[in-house]
């Protein structure tokens, strides 16, 4: 069992400011958990990185077909995107094919958050819409199987709909945690939010890994909408999106709030999550970069623009470069 050192700290000149303690593990689709850090049997909500097996039961029915939905929509619904106009056009064109609208989606809106998205909003002097949420895409396309199934749409994101129901019986499948020890709430979004041991997370994201490198369909269909649809996976600077272009698709990251992000590492049929225990987003990126370099997924140096995400540069109000947020040297 490996063990990795990815605390990560916050440095104002010569001194330590801050530090951000990180969880982790490693799961091999065939040698099961291979490495950690503190606690790897961690029990956090997943947040967004569940969102590609919350889709999964619209792609196995084969209702998602049945719209003539593309690599487009199936990115954009694994996404947390940065509210740009190619995103809100596109939720925006998933509900109009059913025959629904924005009001119709139950996420609330909020500031794009990819810095383009943004800048967008405010120099158009409008307010930000739902379709402007990240998860507005994960919604289109759960409203879209509730469409095309023939069940009300009335309370889709509630525990008890149909929705709600297949999505959870997917994370159990994929993770191994049975659906009945799967803690639930409501995540950002509305919707059921899922709570389980982070090794469990990773293994949902090696069995992803391993099955769409031998070419399982529905695993397959994911990575391939991802590592085709970049843009609409996240945004012009989004992570996820960043990650997927400079390893040309043999990595895909999963974002999610409060510090947890997963990978899948393709062709190493490994899954890899790490959690920020204090969930500071600004540490999560620097702790899986360096989760992915130790398992030879990215080169060292980095790509400048990974560089960018590892080490982040403290300004203050001048502008002036006054400190760094790096993972701490082993």
């Amino acid at each position: 069992m490996q063990t990795y050192q990815l605390d990560v700290v916050v440095t104002r000149g010569t001194l330590v400011e801050s530090r951000h303690r990180v969880h982790a593990a490693v799961w091999d689709a065939s040698a099961g958990l291979i490495g950690s850090t503190r606690d790897p049997f961690l029990v956090t909500p997943w947040r967004s990185c569940a969102k590609p097996f919350q889709v999964m039961p619209f792609l196995e029915t084969g209702g998602f077909d049945e719209l003539v939905w593309g690599d487009d929509e199936l990115a954009l619904a694994c996404a947390s995107h940065g509210g740009e106009p190619e995103h809100v056009a596109l939720a925006g064109q998933m509900l109009a094919s059913i025959g629904m609208e924005e009001g119709d989606l139950v996420c609330g809106p909020h500031e794009p958050l990819s810095r383009r998205g943004a800048r967008i909003v405010r120099d158009g002097g409008y307010a930000p819409t739902r379709l402007h949420n990240n998860c507005s895409g994960k919604h289109a396309a759960m409203l879209a199987r509730t469409h095309v199934s023939g069940w009300s749409a009335h309370g889709y994101e509630l525990p008890g709909h149909a929705i709600q129901v297949s999505a959870l019986e997917s994370v159990a499948k994929w993770t191994g945690v049975p659906a009945g020890e799967i803690e639930l709430g409501v995540d950002g979004c509305g919707v059921v939010v899922f709570g389980l041991p982070l090794a469990h997370m990773a293994r949902a994201y090696a069995l992803l890994a391993a099955r769409a490198t031998r070419g399982d369909e529905i695993p397959s269909r994911i990575a391939r909408a991802v590592r085709t649809r970049p843009l609409m996976f996240g945004g012009t600077d989004r992570f996820d999106s960043v990650l997927v272009e400079e390893t040309s698709g043999r990595v895909i990251a999963k974002i999610g709030a409060e510090g947890v992000h997963t990978a899948a590492l393709l062709e190493q049929g490994l899954g890899a999550v790490v959690k920020v225990e204090d969930g500071s987003p600004r540490a999560q990126f620097p702790a899986l970069l360096r989760l992915l370099q130790l398992h030879g997924a990215l080169p060292d140096p980095l790509p400048p623009r990974l560089q960018e995400f590892a080490r982040t540069k403290v300004r203050n109000t001048r502008g002036e470069v006054v400190g760094d947020v790096h993972v701490i040297d082993a």
